[in-house]
């Protein structure tokens, strides 16, 4: 129940701010090719919520890193994202929920520990982990995306 009032909060803040809502793909991350953004910012007046696309680990010029290698490309993925968070003026402490993909669960204990050194663990994001069977990128073995509130410098 919970959940779905905050659903409803969140589009109805949207909604009302859908007019201020910037859409970005910075230069300090790989350029997308067709058919998304690498995240949207939304003006929520005191702060701004910064929504990223799943993020998987290309480096800044398109190449998946570590193939085969759980532990390269989780590192590259909080990489990408700490960037885009920057781009904004944010840390990784601003995120607020995170959503991981994976492609193997049993990397679930490696993805603890990468994901320990980039978010707050005294009080960690409401968090999604699902397994799924492939990812768009056939080489690519996880995929994150996250919701950070960032507050506007004074």
């Amino acid at each position: 129940m919970k959940f779905i009032l905050l659903s409803i909060v969140l589009i109805a803040q949207f909604s009302l701010t859908a007019q201020t809502a910037k859409i970005v793909n910075p230069s300090s991350v790989h350029q997308p090719k067709g058919g998304y953004s690498h995240y949207v910012v939304i003006d929520l007046g005191d702060s701004k919520m910064i929504i990223t696309a799943g993020q998987i680990a290309l480096d800044k010029q398109g190449r998946l890193v570590g193939i085969g290698d759980f532990r390269k490309q989780a590192e590259q993925v909080y990489l990408n994202i700490k960037n885009l968070l920057a781009e904004e003026g944010g840390t990784m402490d601003n995120i607020v929920r995170t959503g991981t993909y994976l492609v193997d669960m049993s990397n679930i204990q490696q993805l603890r520990e990468i994901r320990s050194k980039y978010l707050n663990t005294l009080t960690p994001p409401a968090s999604t982990l699902v397994q799924v069977s492939k990812l768009f990128m056939e080489e690519a073995i996880i995929e994150i995306e996250v919701t950070a509130i960032v507050p506007k410098k004074k």
